[in-house]
């Protein structure tokens, strides 16, 4: 693919000027002081041409997030069909992540300023763990069509309901003197996920792992015990 147009450049630059203004004026004056009127008069455009990128002043705070999740998304969809769903989506997030510390240092610590204000302010948490769980639902759609199964099977709930609690605990606590840095984010995930890959038995998330024909043993200090 080539280089985008310069129509599309302009259009970037915009989008990203809306989002710099919104998160100045969210984190200077609040988020619920401050007015769409007012993020687009920092720009100097108009109201119309704000709501030609954002719906509401909610969708420009959680834009990059959102931005993640899409690309988190895109990564998982292009990983082999043979990985198993949870090592492919670990190595989704993985790609992620490496893209935002190899990305632009703007590009980064755009990023982590909004991750900041996501998680100081009561109404953008809500807002962002709305559009968490509905991007988990699309993680489910396409993990049960990677393994073959109904989207209404369990397998595909309970391994993304696993995967959404690991990188949670990794994106939690990787602050430096409270502030965001993708370095300890990164290293956070790292020993989640290592975590969670030396705990959970080879074969867990595929389908039929946990069928046995009957009753098995092991041996007890008193015998055989049925397991």
């Amino acid at each position: 693919m080539g280089q985008p147009g310069l129509r599309e450049r302009k259009k970037q630059k915009t989008r990203l000027a809306l989002i710099d203004a919104a998160l100045h004026l969210f984190t200077e004056q609040g988020y619920e002081a401050t007015t769409v009127d007012q993020i687009a008069a920092a720009v100097d455009v108009s109201p119309r041409t704000f709501f030609r990128y954002f719906a509401t002043k909610e969708d420009v705070a959680l834009s990059l997030p959102l931005d993640g999740q899409e690309a988190m998304l895109a990564e998982l969809a292009a990983r082999p069909a043979e990985e198993p769903p949870f090592a492919a989506l670990s190595q989704a997030m993985r790609a992620v992540v490496t893209m935002l510390g190899e990305g632009d240092l703007a590009d980064t610590a755009r990023f982590l300023k909004a991750r900041e204000l996501i998680e100081n302010t009561p109404a953008l948490l809500a807002g962002s763990l709305r559009r968490i769980m509905e991007s988990e639902q699309r993680l489910i759609t396409e993990i049960a069509g990677r393994e073959g199964v109904s989207r209404d099977d369990p397998l595909a709930h309970f391994v993304v309901a696993v995967f959404s609690a690991v990188t949670r605990i990794g994106f939690e606590f990787c602050g430096q003197n409270g502030t965001l840095a993708i370095d300890s984010l990164s290293r956070r995930l790292e020993e989640t996920l290592a975590l969670a890959e030396r705990s959970l038995r080879p074969g867990w998330d595929r389908p039929g792992a946990g069928s046995r024909p009957g009753p098995q043993f092991i041996e007890g200090s008193s015998g055989q015990v049925a397991t």
